[in-house]
């Protein structure tokens, strides 16, 4: 009896080392992950400040176009969303 006891707290003892290391494993790929998605969070901020300082910059250097971009942008959504209303109908 007591051989079958020591065979199975063998086993027992296996089973928690193998169920720690791929803890250990899961862990260490969620923290990797967690870093990555911080990187790529922090690099498409950077690049939304650099879009938006570009867009200030060019509505500085050139009003009246900023402006007819604006006016067509609003007249080409408007004729869309008109046109796939009135379709519904």
């Amino acid at each position: 009896m007591l051989p079958n006891v020591l065979e199975k707290s063998e086993v027992v003892d296996d089973a928690v080392r193998a169920a720690s290391k791929i803890r250990s494993i899961v862990s260490d790929a969620a923290e990797d992950g967690v870093r990555s998605a911080r990187k790529a969070m922090k690099q498409g901020r950077y690049a939304a400040e650099d879009a938006i300082q570009e867009a200030e910059r060019t509505v500085k250097q050139r009003p009246f176009v900023s402006v007819g971009v604006g006016l067509a942008t609003g007249v080409l959504v408007g004729g869309l969303l008109a046109w796939v209303v009135f379709r519904r109908r």
